[in-house]
């Protein structure tokens, strides 16, 4: 089964050391969006207008796949 790792950027920088094996992309980009919406709860209150972050998901080799971004703007 491949492996794929999902690297955070921005608030709280962490690359996945570890990955985790998954059958497919499909199931990749699934598990992407559970793991940014876990890290958006988790910041709720922190994340400030001005600040970005992402989730990268790359493949075995690396190769990034798939990218989450969020990012905040205060409208004047």
């Amino acid at each position: 089964m491949p492996r794929y790792f999902f690297n955070i950027h921005g608030t709280r920088a962490r690359p996945d050391e570890e990955g985790e094996e998954l059958p497919d992309n499909e199931a990749a980009w699934h598990e992407a969006t559970i793991i940014a919406g876990e890290i958006f709860r988790d910041i709720d209150g922190k994340f400030r207008p001005g600040q970005d972050w992402s989730l990268e998901v790359t493949d075995e080799q690396r190769k990034p796949l798939y990218t989450i971004e969020i990012s905040a703007k205060q409208m004047k």
